[in-house]
C-alpha cells in the first residue's frame, strides 16, 4: 500500500548531538513534488511504570521540570539505555526511583510522545505485587521525592488539571479503563 502523505527523505543534517537527544534537520520531497524542511528531535525511546500496591495506591515521583520550569508529579519513566528493553527499562526506573520491584508488569500501551516533532516512543507498564527491593536509588543529579496516592484520588488529580504529565495521565486513564479504580 502506497502512502499518499509519504514524505521521503532529500538529506539530513545533525544540528545538534547530546546525552538524552539528537537534533536533526531534514530536507523532504512531499507527495504533491514540493520540499520542505523538517527539524527532528532523536530520541532513544522510554519507559513509564504505574506501580500500584494491595490497597490501591499508585507511587508517584514529584520532581522539579526545567524544560516547564515547575515540579511535575509523575509515574517512575526514563529513557532506555542502548540495546535496553522497554521492559528492562522499566523495571530499573522502577528500582531506582521507588526502591520497589514487581512481581508482575503488564504493558498497557507504547505511544509516540509527541509525533510532530520527535521520535521518541514510550512503553507504559502496570506493576502490580509490589515489593522493597532496597532504597530508593534515582541518577545522579536527578532529585525527586516518592509519593503514594489513592488510585481514585490520582485519576480525580487528573481530571482536575493537578496532574499534566501526558503519559502519567493515559497510564491511570488505561488502567481505570481496565477497572482498577473499581
Amino acid at each position: 500500500m502506497t502512502n499518499q502523505f509519504e514524505e521521503k527523505t532529500i538529506s539530513s543534517d545533525i544540528i545538534y548531538q547530546g546525552k538524552v537527544v539528537t537534533l536533526r534537520v531534514d530536507q523532504v520531497a512531499l507527495a504533491d513534488g514540493s520540499t520542505a524542511s523538517r527539524e527532528v528531535v532523536v530520541h532513544a525511546g522510554a519507559a513509564a511504570v504505574l506501580a500500584v500496591n494491595k490497597n490501591r495506591e499508585v507511587y508517584f515521583v514529584r520532581q522539579y521540570s526545567k524544560a516547564v520550569e515547575k515540579e511535575l508529579l509523575e509515574i517512575p519513566a526514563g529513557k532506555l539505555d542502548p540495546g535496553e528493553t522497554a521492559l528492562a527499562c522499566a523495571e530499573r526506573e522502577l528500582a531506582e526511583e521507588t526502591g520497589l520491584v514487581a512481581k508482575e508488569m503488564r504493558l498497557l500501551t507504547t505511544v509516540y510522545t509527541s509525533p510532530g516533532f520527535t521520535s521518541e516512543k514510550i512503553s507504559i507498564f502496570l506493576a502490580t505485587g509490589l515489593k522493597t527491593a532496597g532504597a530508593a536509588h534515582p541518577d545522579e543529579g536527578e532529585l525527586l521525592t516518592v509519593q503514594k496516592i489513592p488510585f481514585n484520588h490520582a485519576l480525580q488529580m487528573v481530571q482536575s488539571g493537578e496532574i499534566t504529565d501526558a503519559k502519567t495521565c493515559l497510564a491511570l486513564l488505561l488502567a481505570a479503563g481496565l477497572g482498577l479504580g473499581q
